[in-house]
């Protein structure tokens, strides 16, 4: 850290109550609406400064909220009090759930949301917001003294004071534009980049690094041919992203998506241009996402495939562009447009926007605490695409944690920290702060060991009440929250009574090719049954079964149905917070630790695990040096 860094006078720039905040956050995308909106209802006055207000909230890449295991973060921001699940509701055109036919752990919500109504929803909420002030400029160096933030400067001079910063600046950071042979420094969409902030992260120590994503090219919705595709209509929305969410709101006409694919005339095409990609030519030198490849990408990776998915979907109500997923690319214009004229439906589209990579700078993650707070400047805590993720649904999880966070570090109260036990927010946070990420990080149900309890379902039940004295859970939130889990115990207290096999139940059985129970059996016995749902029973059995929401009666029958994994999660569950229980001092002086390895020594004096549960998941940390550190812990 440089002198200029760590210590900064403030020559003829008087502290008002203009320019003095507590909390100032850089960037209003998914994630710094999410820190800027959360720590602002906790009370504390904030800042949230922006390089361009007309882009709040902008869904820069796809206009979706959701899909696998993002509907699972989507569904814990809205259990905690976050703004993202309530406003995908307000402003889908399509919802689907995934994956339904595979396990209930898995089952994932995505909307396709009306990309323009979406930012102005979010960017209402920000101006609404009571103790926020949404401003439009950029940050170009960070203020500190004595190891903590004290303010920011702005390009055009302008500087505020804090006690806390949050820097959720996305993909802006020095970021560049790539089209085939063409760069130019942009940012998405062809935005302002941020050019100045980097050297001011690199001055306080942090270690930056390239990485890159893509997007496709966007085409006019009148010069494509619907009839060579396969439609894709949504479903029913229940469940919704936010349990505040009530079906009257939710009424209302569903837009079609759209199949296609590519052939092998797309891939000659992209194959004999694989050299004028920015991808294939040298020109991208950063780290792209493995998860979300290019279409080059794809038919490098995998050769064998003669056809692609690709969906196009449409951008919003009041636009006639539509996106078309499955093509992400850095190709030349000449050669994106005649790949699009080969894929059937698209053969005489009009392309509104080319797709193109942009590369941006990013921090290593593991300088970060599971607080999102950095670990060795006080009150600088950073969130979203500069922590090294990739998507608006990680993006927002880390603001919402973050904007707490450096809501409860103002006044000095003890951190909200989340775990791998308790939700996919926790699953990602350990991630990142813990291993770090060499690539573009994107959740995925298989990174959560504890899947089968952290269900999209269960959201309020297992995050709620935590996020209660955060003061972002209201008492309408909270008093539904439990009549749900009274309605519960209701139900699992009537399930507990046994019942003869009358003539209509062994009717019902029959038909359902079920065996029938020569003589009593326990409803909940009978509940566990596959294809046998607790609406089934209650129409049986009115006067002994309760009539509750549909919500109530979900989570009986997922415990029923899954009851023997569920136990065998618990068991898990007991274990991981065993570990997770057996704090490591903070000041612990690793290096002198004899039987430790070097490269475990130096992996735990760089991150600083919390407990030996934390210290087992970093790589170069084996067994035997968990061994080692638990023989110390023993003796004291």
């Amino acid at each position: 850290m440089t002198q200029n860094a760590q210590t900064t006078t403030y020559k003829n720039f008087m502290k008002t109550s203009e320019n003095t905040f507590d909390i100032i956050v850089l960037g209003a995308g998914h994630a710094g609406c999410e820190a800027a909106l959360s720590a602002a209802r906790m009370g504390r006055k904030v800042l949230c400064l922006t390089l361009n207000l007309d882009a709040v909230a902008l869904m820069a890449c796809n206009p979706a909220i959701g899909g696998t295991s993002k509907g699972h973060v989507v569904r814990e921001i809205d259990a905690l009090g976050g703004e993202m699940g309530l406003a995908t509701d307000e402003c889908y055109i399509q919802m689907r759930m995934l994956n339904t036919g595979k396990g209930v752990s898995v089952h994932s919500l995505r909307a396709q949301t009306d990309k323009r109504r979406y930012h102005e929803r979010m960017k209402s909420a920000l101006e609404q917001a009571e103790n926020l002030t949404l401003r439009q400029g950029e940050c170009v160096r960070i203020y500190t003294r004595c190891g903590k933030v004290t303010g920011i400067l702005c390009s055009d001079g302008t500087k505020y004071f804090c006690k806390a910063l949050i820097i959720s600046c996305g993909v802006y950071l020095k970021s560049r534009i790539l089209i085939g042979t063409h760069a130019q420094k942009s940012g998405p969409s062809g935005l302002l980049g941020a050019y100045g902030l980097s050297k001011s992260l690199e001055d306080h120590g942090f270690s930056l690094r390239r990485f890159k994503t893509g997007t496709p090219p966007r085409v006019d919705g009148k010069t494509v041919d619907f009839h060579k595709m396969e439609v894709q209509h949504g479903d029913i929305p229940t469940p919704y992203f936010s349990f505040l969410t009530s079906p009257s709101q939710m009424n209302r006409e569903q837009e079609p998506c759209y199949l296609t694919y590519t052939n092998t005339h797309t891939h000659d095409i992209i194959k004999a241009n694989l050299h004028r990609s920015a991808m294939y030519s040298g020109m991208v030198k950063a780290t792209g996402t493995r998860y979300c490849p290019s279409i080059e990408d794809k038919l490098v990776r995998f050769a064998d495939k003669d056809r692609h998915q690709l969906f196009v979907e449409p951008e919003g109500l009041s636009t006639n562009e539509m996106y078309i997923q499955g093509m992400s690319t850095s190709l030349p214009a000449d050669v994106q447009t005649a790949m699009l004229h080969t894929v059937p439906g698209l053969e005489h589209c009009n392309i509104t926007r080319m797709g193109y990579a942009i590369e941006y700078d990013c921090i290593d993650s593991t300088r970060l605490d599971l607080g999102y707070s950095c670990k060795d400047i006080e009150g600088l805590f950073a969130a979203g695409q500069i922590n090294g993720s990739s998507g608006y649904e990680e993006a927002a999880a880390q603001g919402l944690l973050s904007g707490i966070n450096a809501a409860l570090y103002v006044t000095g109260d003890t951190p909200l920290h989340l775990t791998r036990a308790n939700s996919y927010i926790g699953v990602l946070t350990d991630d990142l702060s813990t291993k770090g990420t060499n690539e573009p990080y994107r959740m995925m149900t298989s990174r959560a060991e504890y899947r089968l309890y952290l269900r999209q379902d269960n959201a309020d039940l297992r995050l709620t009440e935590l996020g209660r004295r955060t003061g972002l859970i209201s008492d309408e939130r909270y008093t539904r929250l439990m009549h749900k889990k009274e309605a519960i115990e209701r139900i699992k207290k009537a399930l507990s009574a046994s019942v003869a096999p009358s003539e209509a139940l062994q009717a019902m059985l029959t038909s359902k090719s079920m065996s029938v129970p020569k003589s009593g059996v326990k409803l909940y016995d009978l509940l566990k049954r596959e294809g046998l749902a607790y609406t089934d029973l209650l129409r049986l059995y009115p006067d002994i079964l309760p009539n509750e929401s549909a919500e109530a009666t979900e989570q009986v029958e997922i415990s029923a149905k899954y009851e023997g994994y569920i136990k065998k999660q618990e068991d898990q569950l007991r274990e991981f917070h065993r570990l997770e229980n057996m704090q490591l001092p903070p000041d612990m002086d690793y290096m002198s630790i004899q039987g430790l390895r070097i490269e475990a020594r130096q992996k735990l004096t760089a991150i600083r695990p919390q407990s030996i549960g934390q210290a087992s998941r970093i790589s170069g940390v084996s067994p035997a040096d968990i061994a080692v550190l638990m023989v110390k812990i023993k003796k004291g």
